[in-house]
């Protein structure tokens, strides 16, 4: 998953951005209220964290802005502001959910779950492929009656693939999901990541497209 964070304070980002990444979730901050508007627009993340009390272009601006270039990606209010009145707007104007600060990272991280369940009409967080599932909530991945633990990138690498079951991944496209913008990345990257993943399930839980990319198998064979 790659989030749009749209947050002005710098200690807020901050731990925003570290919490995330510590859950497999690429991050990409901006600070600035037109800038965050102009980023939604490129259709390059699956959810914005949109804070409301931003420099030049307020967040409710940004959001309006958002829905009136048809701009469909899931936003999550993350603000102080927690008057009846500015929920009620946020919500009309198409944020799919409204946190008010000080929250807890937890509680952000299943709101941002559920938001992802309701898009995908799915009834909870759990994603399944053939003979694999992967648990959005406890980073398990399960193939047969073997379960697993994987690391933030590992479940990132695993969370891109079984979302498109059957399609494949090039290595690009693979590191766009994985990575933010300014991120260093490996030349090798991917390639250790799925080699990890194999050996605590074996080979064939990833198909390797020579020349390609890689998959998943929809139907398990």
């Amino acid at each position: 998953m790659r989030i749009l964070l749209i947050e002005d304070d710098a200690m807020i980002g901050r731990a925003l951005r570290r919490s995330l990444e510590r859950e497999g979730v690429a991050v990409d901050w901006i600070r600035d209220g037109a800038e965050g508007a102009e980023a939604a627009g490129l259709g390059e993340h699956d959810l914005a964290l949109l804070d409301l009390g931003l420099p030049g272009l307020g967040g409710l601006e940004v959001l309006r802005r958002m829905r009136a270039a048809r701009v469909q990606m899931p936003v999550v209010i993350v603000t102080a502001r927690d008057e009846i009145d500015d929920r009620v707007r946020g919500l009309d104007l198409g944020a799919d959910d409204y946190v008010v600060k000080p929250f807890a990272t937890r509680e952000l991280l299943a709101r941002i779950r559920a938001v992802s369940r309701r898009r995908s009409g799915a009834a909870e967080s759990l994603l399944q492929a053939g003979d694999l599932r992967l648990d959005l909530a406890e980073h398990t991945l399960a193939c047969g009656n073997d379960v697993a633990v994987l690391t933030a990138r590992e479940f990132a690498l695993m969370r891109a693939l079984m979302e498109r079951p059957g399609a494949i991944l090039s290595r690009a496209q693979l590191e766009d999901r994985l990575y933010g913008w300014g991120e260093e990345v490996e030349s090798n990257a991917i390639d250790v990541l799925i080699h990890s993943i194999r050996k605590k399930f074996g080979k064939s839980v990833i198909r390797n497209i020579r020349g390609a990319g890689w998959a998943v198998s929809r139907d398990g064979s």
